[in-house]
């Protein structure tokens, strides 16, 4: 994730929308019950956090797979470990 997106992604006030989701009444009262032991104020709270937690996984996971699939293009196209290895390196120094 680059800087600027996570700066964003730290920042307290940034805008929320509103949103409906049907949840079972069951899970909502478990939600409810954790909550507090997880150190939140309430179960909405906690429930952003899976969320976001989920979508932080994916995005990782996801955009890994499309760096992975470059490195893997560059080697066919006979760019050597050592550069890919030094490019790596520029990149995650930034």
């Amino acid at each position: 994730m680059k800087i600027e997106a996570l700066k964003k992604r730290l920042d307290k006030n940034r805008p929320m929308t509103a949103i409906t989701i049907r949840i079972p009444e069951d899970v909502i009262e478990d939600l409810k019950r954790i909550a507090p032991l997880l150190g939140f104020s309430g179960y909405q709270s906690l429930v952003r956090a899976y969320i976001g937690q989920g979508l932080r996984t994916d995005l990782e996971r996801l955009e890994g797979d499309t760096i992975s699939a470059l490195i893997d293009s560059l080697k066919r196209h006979g760019v050597s470990d050592e550069v890919l290895q030094e490019a790596l390196s520029e990149v995650t120094q930034r």
